[in-house]
């Protein structure tokens, strides 16, 4: 994982806890969630790139976190000084306490926001390569399904052969959606990929 440009002089990647954080799907029942292991040294702009791995986007819309007051997303020719760069603040600076939330959303047409919770501060490890998932439950719902309320009714529409759109939505989402799949095994393979260059959504 590469280091932070935030920590700034005073830090070293290695003085840094590691994190246990907690990202949840917001409106949708059952919860679709991720438990995450991070190394406190990464930006949010690299967090980003973690949640993408580990829920199962496709990282093809704009993203940003909502933090307190502030929002951090990624610095673009149109930006007007609203926002302040993901990618120059490290995610340790927001891991004050335990039990620390803010949210991250994604895809602003279909408005994806996950919550995301410090459950643990750990101390720092030298001897594991992070990110690691630690756990989870169901799958990334598809993109571009219409967000919580599109997804609950391609669901209704999945799971029952006499609704008038089930072949529609069959042929839509593709052979062998389960949306209760979840495989820990490929999400840890994709979190050990490295952060593209410049790659801000595709």
């Amino acid at each position: 994982m590469p280091k932070s440009k935030s920590m700034g002089p005073a830090f070293k990647a290695s003085d840094l806890p590691i994190l246990q954080v907690k990202i949840t799907l917001k409106d949708i029942a059952p919860p679709v969630w991720r438990r995450l292991l991070v190394p406190g040294s990464i930006s949010l702009f690299e967090f980003h790139w973690d949640i993408q791995r580990a829920m199962g986007w496709q990282n093809c819309h704009l993203h940003q976190f909502l933090i307190d007051d502030d929002t951090y997303s990624p610095p673009n020719e149109e930006d007007e000084g609203h926002e302040k760069s993901s990618e120059t603040v490290c995610l340790a600076r927001f891991a004050d306490r335990e039990g620390r939330e803010f949210v991250y959303e994604y895809d602003f047409g279909d408005g994806w926001e996950h919550d995301i919770v410090i459950e643990k501060i750990l101390p720092p490890d030298s001897k594991q390569t992070y990110s690691i998932c630690l756990d989870g439950k169901r799958a990334c719902p598809p993109e571009d399904c219409g967000g919580p309320y599109g997804y609950e009714d391609l669901l209704k529409a999945l799971h029952n052969p006499k609704h008038p759109e089930h072949k529609e939505m069959k042929r839509w989402v593709g052979r062998g959606f389960d949306p209760e799949f979840f495989d820990l095994k490929s999400i840890n393979r994709d979190l050990k990929k490295k952060v593209p260059v410049d790659a801000h959504f595709e």
